[in-house]
């Protein structure tokens, strides 16, 4: 590809000038030129309005203009172009003002050459780019300074202030220029920056300090470098500094220590995960959980620290979720450090740049252990309590059939004599046992429904436990071996002797069950006081002493997943036949109505330990009242109070059998009827609780106006804890649950009399 030809404005009004210079460009063969030759600047500016030039040959005496001036007025319309002076002998000091003006190089005219000519001609054009290729990065760099936060100046050797660019208020200013840190920096202060730059003139090696200045506007902070300004010999005259206030970035650094700080105070576990689940931010709520520290923690993969073996399928759930949705909440199930279990509330949420570009997943954990167990007892007194109300209202109306056939297998006998001596003496056996038998198992669904309340006295657990004991060795496979480790200086309880023996036989039964090979069967007891801490975790527990029984075996144990229902009723893992399912459900009910609760504790072929926790009172223990032989009726007036027509017929044959007369009532109008005809006859009233028209409360309220002294003995199939009270409220210290024997009826009734 051919050169393109070098064009040349020359500004010449002479001549013979203009030939000789055209004859010298017209021998040079090494490059091609273009020369335009005008006479006058008028005529220069024309052209270049209409054209682009290489090089200018100027001659600063023209027609229309004269000396300097010519080449300023050039130079100032064509800045770009290099401008070489043509000069006389007597003009070259006029040619050196150009140049220092601006001009690329100056000729004599007089010296010139071909030559001479093209070589001043090319290195003005090449000065000409690289200058203004200078000229434009200077440019750029002052821009890119400009926008910048950087202040970049100079200091002499005194270290005073001879050029600043880029100053910013409050720091530097260009009112310093001549003067030192010190006239406007405190002492403190400025005795750091002279240190430090000082340091640097004295050994000639440049530094990058973090330092902070206090001025009027307050402390700043700044990323100083400093660097020795050296001349052309190399000698060190000052220095050159460049400065970045980074106040701004030190305010936020320490906001988020502070918020750092924040997020160790809480007791929730924070983490974040990388895309790569590696942990890179750990707080003291998460080592305070989990138990690994900050420095083991960062880099780990989170399934390596928090589970043992696979993570459940919720935490990939969890990834993807978030992943996709950006958040993600629910329950999962970790371990810490020493292999414990927690239950934790897990929040996620990725952690996003600006432009939408997720880059890792930041985590709170929550325990809730301690919330789920409570929650878990909670729900399973709840399921309990409901159940309980069922069964209770189930047990009043078996109470109310079972009451005239338990009655009707003991009047038999006395009504027919000869029956109960001939061979259908066994019938009426069987009769009677399944009577009892069916009443015994009503007792214990009314026992977990906490619907009887038993006689209840000061006693000794020890003596129960013993006793217990001796039973278990007379009658448990001698594979089980028993052992018993109870205090002498043990707690009393308040409570029924009778409810208490069955629940230590009930789960004595059940821990012969689980060894069906043999084991140690073992039953303990100790004093315990419980404290808050130990109430809050449990619902049922209350602060202050209790006396703990503990029955523990070497069984099969119970599976997890069976341990919450183990307490309902009617649930057994027995086979059919071989159990009622209302062992469990007996035992809580009574400990439950004696004020306390039950711990189970469970490992599978390890064993499980009961732990049956009774309020502990301060007394001595009560002796038992011996039980009398019922006598008969002196032909007193009883009025029979009850709904049920089998419960009057056989009540009134009980009575009259034992010499007592009778009235009977179906509702609580009628009896109130009756003994408005009768009061001065009736020597007792026997109420059900339970009736219709008017219940046996308002009845017996009704009475009690009619004659205060009147004697009531209250019956009921379902004897709750808050009938109890309702009758109590308005006198009645005598009750009689259904179903009750004819030997039952008659010693209450003879103690009612006697009263």
């Amino acid at each position: 590809m051919a050169e393109q030809p070098i064009k040349v404005l020359l500004i010449e009004d002479n001549p013979g000038d203009i030939c000789l210079l055209q004859e010298f460009l017209s021998d040079v063969t090494s490059a091609q030129f273009q020369l335009i030759t005008v006479e006058c600047l008028d005529q220069a500016f024309e052209f270049l309005k209409q054209d682009s030039f290489d090089v200018i040959l100027l001659d600063l005496s023209l027609p229309d203009s004269q000396g300097l001036e010519t080449f300023i007025n050039m130079h100032h319309q064509a800045q770009a172009i290099p401008i070489i002076v043509l000069t006389g002998l007597d003009d070259e000091n006029l040619a050196i003002r150009a140049m220092q003006e601006g001009a690329q190089d100056y000729l004599v005219k007089g010296q010139v050459n071909g030559d001479l000519l093209v070589r001043c001609m090319r290195y003005a054009i090449e000065r000409q780019r690289v200058e203004e290729a200078l000229r434009q990065s200077e440019e750029r760099f002052r821009v890119a300074l400009k926008n910048s936060p950087i202040v970049v100046f100079n200091q002499d050797k005194e270290l005073r202030y001879t050029w600043v660019y880029n100053s910013s208020p409050g720091f530097i200013s260009e009112e310093i220029l001549g003067k030192r840190d010190s006239d406007f920096i405190a002492a403190s202060h400025a005795q750091l920056l002279l240190d430090i730059k000082q340091r640097v003139i004295a050994t000639g090696i440049g530094t990058r300090e973090e330092v902070s200045i206090h001025t009027a506007q307050g402390t700043r902070y700044y990323d100083l470098t400093v660097e020795p300004l050296r001349n052309e010999a190399q000698e060190v005259v000052g220095i050159t500094c460049a400065s970045i206030d980074i106040s701004d970035r030190k305010l936020a650094e320490e906001k988020i220590r502070e918020q750092a700080a924040l997020l160790d105070v809480t007791t929730d576990a924070i983490l974040v995960q990388d895309l790569d689940n590696r942990i890179i931010f750990w707080n003291k709520g998460a080592e305070n959980l989990y138990g690994w520290r900050p420095q083991e923690a960062y880099g780990k993969k989170v399934i390596e620290l928090l589970y043992i073996d696979e993570p459940p399928p919720e935490v990939e759930t969890a990834l993807l979720t978030v992943i996709s949705k950006g958040q993600w909440q629910g329950e999962l199930t970790r371990v810490t450090k020493s292999g414990r279990e927690v239950l934790v509330a897990s929040r996620w949420a990725l952690v996003c740049k600006e432009d939408g570009t997720p880059t890792s997943i930041l985590t709170v954990d929550t325990d809730i252990t301690e919330k789920k167990q409570l929650e878990t007892q909670l729900f399973r007194a709840q399921r309990l309590e409901s159940i309980g109300t069922l069964a209770s209202g189930i047990a009043h109306d078996l109470n109310n059939i079972l009451t005239p056939i338990l009655a009707v297998a003991q009047l038999l006998p006395l009504k027919f004599p000869d029956i109960y001596s001939s061979e259908h003496q066994h019938l009426l056996e069987i009769l009677e046992d399944s009577a009892k038998r069916g009443a015994d198992l009503v007792k214990q669904v009314l026992s977990f429904a906490r619907g009887v309340e038993g006689k209840r006295i000061t006693l000794q657990v020890r003596h129960l436990i013993r006793e217990v004991v001796k039973i278990v060795r007379e009658t448990f496979p001698k594979s089980i071996e028993v052992s018993m480790d109870v205090p002498k200086n043990l707690w009393t309880v308040y409570g029924d002797s009778t409810q208490l023996h069955q629940v230590l036989m009930n789960l004595c039964v059940n821990a012969r069950d689980a060894m069906p090979d043999g084991g140690t069967l073992t039953i303990s007891a100790e004093n315990l006081l419980i404290d808050q801490n130990y109430a809050r975790m449990n619902l049922e527990a209350k602060v202050g002493p209790y006396t703990v029984i503990t029955i523990a075996d070497t069984g099969v144990g119970i599976p997890p997943e069976i341990l919450e229902r183990i307490f309902e009723p009617f649930f057994t893992t027995k086979e059919a036949g071989k159990g009622t399912g209302l062992g469990l459900s007996t035992v809580i009910g009574i400990v439950k109505s004696h004020g306390g609760f039950i711990n189970v504790y469970s490992e599978i072929e390890r064993g499980t330990s009961f732990k049956v926790y009774l309020p502990a009172v301060q007394g001595t223990e009560t002796e038992p009242t011996q039980q009398l032989e019922p006598l008969a009726g002196k032909g007193e007036l009883i009025l029979v109070v009850d709904d049920e027509p089998a419960i009057q017929e056989i009540t009134r044959a009980s009575l009259e059998t034992h010499n007592y007369n009778t009235l009977i009532a179906s509702d609580g109008i009628e009896a109130i009827a009756l003994y408005a005809q009768n009061r001065n006859k009736i020597s007792a009233v026997l109420m059900d609780m339970m009736l219709p028209s008017l219940d046996g409360l308002t009845a017996i309220r009704t009475l009690q106006k009619i004659n205060p002294e009147v004697k009531i003995i209250a019956t009921s199939g379902l004897m709750s804890s808050s009938k109890l009270t309702e009758a109590s409220a308005v006198g009645i210290k005598t009750f009689l649950s259904k179903p009750y024997t004819v030997k039952e009826l008659l010693l209450t009734l003879q103690k009612v009399l006697s009263s």
